[in-house]
């Protein structure tokens, strides 16, 4: 994994800096278990790009795996929101699905 992260991280801040490739990033360090790290990579892709809704559908599940519900509950919502923008149906629907699943009482 540190292997597709190191390049990655190379070019932040470089000329091919933007939604893309931190969206590239945080996939990386989300495989890799860096949830932390992944979490800021996909909120740089969306600062870059406020409709990447893949970018906000891998970042709830990024808090997700941090145990953050409630920020895992804002990225999916706002993830639907730049879905239906986009027209993106497919991501808007899994999102509308993780979030339901998230506010589901526990038993």
């Amino acid at each position: 994994m540190a292997d597709r992260i190191a390049p990655l991280q190379a070019q932040v801040g470089g000329p091919r800096d933007g939604a893309l490739l931190r969206f590239a990033l945080g996939n990386a360090l989300l495989d890799a278990g860096r949830t932390a790290e992944a979490c800021d990579a996909f909120r740089a892709a969306v600062d870059f790009d406020p409709d990447y809704s893949a970018a906000w559908k891998l970042l709830g599940k990024a808090q997700l795996a941090r145990e953050d519900l409630g920020a895992a509950a804002e990225a999916w919502q706002r993830g639907i929101d730049a879905a239906a923008r986009r027209g993106d149906k497919q991501a808007q629907k899994e999102m509308q699905v993780f979030l339901r699943r998230l506010q589901k009482p526990r038993t």
